[in-house]
């Protein structure tokens, strides 16, 4: 679909006011994701007596970035009682009954925000995605539910820690069977947000899909002109990979607006009431995953890893290299199509845009074919030195694929703004560059292989890195 018309009637009203406490108003779906007219059940708990929905839809707007398409009558509150945890895996799920149903007839394919308003004025966040059925001929946004939910501490567990706040403690499995910590869609909002904002400001076809759709069934990438990971794309199925892979191969462009894009292999396995509701990952206890020994392609730690590594450069052309960093974002091939119209020179560069991790090329790590390195920035983390890079490939069946290095790219774009709440110190100079940066690849892979509509790389790893 086209995005929605500029004389469609937008609203600045979808932000969150306060939230309050934890259990002032809370929320899932049971659903990640849905298609135009499927229904979806919403779990809420609240403290309050009653609370309203309001689904706001994600877009440009003339400037307004969101339009009201639904809101609900008023409904009675219920406070829930605390979560279970599953003992083998250390799994948090809420597992409340279905507060009410909602219909989507209506609303459009997009990126959602469904704000709960309980009456106490308190209020948060629950994301949703009306996902497209095709994508041929589009440019399709691929949003990271897994990733989300890796980092969600809701009840007091994530991938990385425990209640306790210890690694030891942390789950080996998390359920989309609860709601999101803080105001419910901080990952969503942090780095993919402005990129949809974009994206349906320049009017180029786009679809809407997630990871964990493309996993089940990879319909939408067929005859995709691109498809566009977002900010913070961290945790993949192999079947999502090999899905995307193959797309490349028949001529879709990729475009990596992260960075430590698709580093962890995951499974997805059944929660309380469907299927693909739980995202595993053992990370380093991995010899305790059940498909050790059995299934290896299928054992949950970083793609890299044994029992079956894959490094997840063959497909971006990087290799996820560190955290935290901080550094300034340096233009290597100012002459690049990617920065027709930024007026960069080599070597000017963008203050803090590299962090907060970073990929770069890395000579003996497998690649899909020659690279060029667009940008090319020296860091120094862990107090090791060495670079973020910006890279550039085509594939044979025609394919552009283009990586930033660096998981602030999207957040660039808001950059100076103070619209997210923080921007690491960048500057409105730096959203200039990274928005006509990202307008070039935006419009150029909407035009299908673009290996047929703009100059090829120049390889220069060799000159960079040494004979590699």
């Amino acid at each position: 679909m086209r995005p929605e018309a500029e004389d469609a009637p937008g609203t600045a009203d979808w932000r969150l006011g306060p939230t309050g406490p934890p259990d002032a108003v809370a929320g899932y779906t049971d659903r990640v994701s849905v298609r135009p007219g499927e229904a979806f059940g919403l779990h809420v708990s609240t403290t309050a007596a009653s609370f309203r929905v309001s689904a706001f839809r994600v877009g440009w707007y003339g400037g307004r970035r969101a339009r009201r398409v639904w809101a609900s009558e008023r409904i009675p509150g219920r406070s829930r009682p605390a979560p279970r945890v599953l003992p083998a895996t250390r799994t948090v799920r809420a597992d409340w009954p279905r507060t009410l149903p909602v219909d989507t007839s209506g609303w459009p394919e997009g990126a959602y925000l469904l704000r709960l308003e309980a009456d106490s004025g308190h209020q948060r966040h629950v994301p949703l995605i009306v996902r497209s059925a095709d994508g041929a001929g589009r440019t399709v946004l691929l949003h990271a539910p897994a990733t989300w939910q890796a980092y969600n501490r809701w009840g007091g567990s994530s991938l990385y820690a425990g209640a306790s706040g210890a690694y030891a403690t942390r789950s080996l499995a998390v359920s989309f069977d609860r709601p999101y910590d803080g105001g419910g869609a901080e990952k969503f909002l942090v780095y993919e947000w402005a990129l949809v904002v974009l994206a349906e400001r320049l009017g180029i076809p786009l679809a809407y899909s997630t990871g964990v759709d493309v996993h089940r069934d990879p319909g939408v990438l067929r005859g995709a002109h691109a498809v566009v990971c977002l900010g913070h794309d961290e945790y993949w199925t192999p079947q999502q990979r090999a899905h995307v892979a193959a797309a490349r191969d028949a001529g879709t462009n990729l475009a990596f607006l992260g960075a430590n894009t698709c580093f962890r292999r995951v499974r997805l396995e059944a929660g309380e009431s469907a299927d693909g509701r739980t995202v595993v990952c053992y990370k380093t206890d991995y010899r305790a995953d059940p498909c050790y020994g059995s299934h290896p392609a299928q054992v949950t730690t970083d793609y890299r890893l044994p029992p079956a590594a894959d490094p997840e450069s063959s497909l971006t052309g990087v290799l996820y290299e560190g955290y935290p960093v901080d550094a300034p974002y340096v233009v290597r091939a100012a002459d690049h199509w990617l920065y027709d119209g930024t007026g960069v020179r080599s070597g000017d560069s963008f203050a803090h845009l590299v962090g907060v991790e970073y990929d770069r090329v890395t000579p003996g790590a497998p690649t899909p074919g020659p690279l060029e390195i667009t940008a090319h920035s020296p860091l120094v983390c862990g107090g090791r030195p060495s670079h973020s890079d910006s890279a550039y490939y085509t594939a044979p069946g025609g394919a552009g694929v283009f990586a930033t290095g660096t998981m602030r790219w999207v957040e660039g774009l808001a950059a100076g703004t103070g619209m997210l709440g923080r921007d690491h110190g960048m500057d409105a100079r730096t959203r200039a560059f990274v928005t006509r940066t990202t307008e070039n690849l935006l419009r150029t892979f909407a035009k299908g292989p673009a290996a047929r509509h703009a100059p090829p790389p120049r390889p220069n790893t060799a000159a960079l890195y040494g004979g590699a």
